[in-house]
């Protein structure tokens, strides 16, 4: 049992990583494809002007993996602080990808 906590707990970062590499990256198209549509709008003012770019999506992947990076490298030195942090940008990305579904589902059936 202890050996099964302590496996669970050195897989939680990882987990918390790719997840939140994926969410990023699924946002990234599906805004891509809600302004492209005329569904939606970027509500970040600094991605506006690339949106319609294939640069958007580069910008997105790079930003995703220097997150992931950075939340590593903090995880090597303080745990708790990258899990609580992880886990707190996988909620509000889940938040995001909900909305723009929410979003692309509504302007869709309009």
């Amino acid at each position: 049992m202890i050996q099964s906590a302590a496996r669970t707990r050195t897989r939680i970062m990882p987990c918390l990583l790719g997840v939140l590499f994926a969410l990023v990256i699924a946002d990234g198209y599906i805004s891509q494809f809600l302004v492209m549509n005329n569904l939606g709008i970027e509500g970040n003012p600094l991605l506006v002007t690339l949106v319609n770019n294939d640069e958007f999506l580069y910008l997105k992947i790079l930003g995703a993996l220097l997150s992931v990076f950075i939340l590593w490298d903090i995880y090597r030195r303080r745990k708790k602080l990258a899990i609580s942090v992880s886990t707190v940008f996988v909620f509000i990305y889940t938040i995001i990808l909900y909305w723009n579904i929410g979003v692309f589902i509504t302007q869709s059936v309009c």
